[in-house]
């Protein structure tokens, strides 16, 4: 983990995305509304914090980069590289198209993605891309929304869509066969059905489910398995809802909400979950039927 960070006396170098962080990971204490967050970094770049004026609020995918699934307070990768991690909810500069009055934000104690009001407060971690493009995806949004959810010129307002930053997709992303689909931003090939069979399954009859599957050879495969948390995340486009796929995406039968194979490190017996009408990532009883599995090789 150290080789993928690297470590200057105000800042943090990711190798890995190309991303630089201030090392203080709560610069902007206390917490802020969103219209705040996105103002105090402005003027640090009016001020030049640390020689530098690009600093920007992270989007999300940018602020989940730094997720690491098998660690709690914090859920960082590369946690002891920085100083004054707050286990709590930091904002991104990603509006929440389905109910665009919130925006996202991801908990660093324990890793969830969810959305809140843009009144509420919540921490503030600048970001700014070193290395262009940066590594990460781009999260597909293009519009910009106002505190009150209205939608507005993007123009300077360094919210997600106005920025757009990120690795850039292919066009066309998808490549579908009559069975399957390869996302060839990713290198993952997907059942086109996005859920295999009808009930829902428990967290260990979807791992059954998998093993039938590749005995069977299902749709001409034998290596397929279920999608760790940021393998679902990948798929999805934060500018669209219901489901926050891609516009013009080839899958059929497309649900709610999904199991991963990452078990949750705060209590094992839950397992992360994607639900797809926005985007939220959250966790799952694995004892439950509660879940569809949308099975991924490669």
């Amino acid at each position: 983990m150290r080789n993928r960070f690297q470590i200057d006396d105000t800042t943090v170098y990711d190798h890995q995305t190309g991303l630089m962080w201030t090392r203080d990971a709560s610069i902007s204490e206390p917490p802020m509304t969103w219209e705040e967050a996105l103002a105090y970094v402005s003027e640090m770049n009016s001020a030049g914090l640390n020689g530098y004026q690009d600093w920007h609020l992270p989007n999300r995918r940018e602020l989940f980069s730094l997720i690491d699934h098998s660690r709690i307070n914090p859920s960082i990768s590369g946690f002891d590289m920085f100083e004054n991690i707050f286990h709590g909810y930091y904002w991104t500069s990603t509006t929440c198209v389905r109910v665009p009055s919130q925006a996202w934000y991801v908990h660093l104690g324990g890793a969830k993605v969810y959305r809140g009001m843009k009144y509420a407060s919540y921490m503030v971690w600048p970001v700014r891309v070193e290395r262009e493009p940066a590594a990460v995806f781009k999260t597909g949004q293009r519009s910009c929304y106002d505190t009150a959810g209205e939608n507005i010129t993007c123009g300077k307002t360094d919210q997600d869509g106005a920025l757009r930053i990120g690795r850039p997709w292919p066009e066309p992303r998808f490549a579908a066969g009559s069975l399957t689909v390869y996302d060839q931003l990713t290198g993952l090939t997907w059942a086109r059905k996005a859920a295999h069979s009808e009930p829902l399954f428990t967290w260990h009859e979807a791992l059954e489910q998998l093993e039938i599957m590749n005995r069977e050879n299902a749709y001409g495969c034998n290596d397929w398995r279920m999608p760790h948390i940021k393998e679902l995340e990948s798929l999805v486009d934060l500018e669209e809802h219901s489901p926050a796929l891609p516009a013009g995406q080839p899958f059929a039968e497309v649900q709610n909400f999904y199991w991963s194979a990452t078990t949750s490190a705060y209590e094992t017996s839950y397992a992360w979950t994607l639900y797809l009408q926005d985007g939220a990532i959250g966790v799952g009883y694995k004892a439950n039927a509660e879940f569809y599995m949308w099975p991924v090789r490669g």
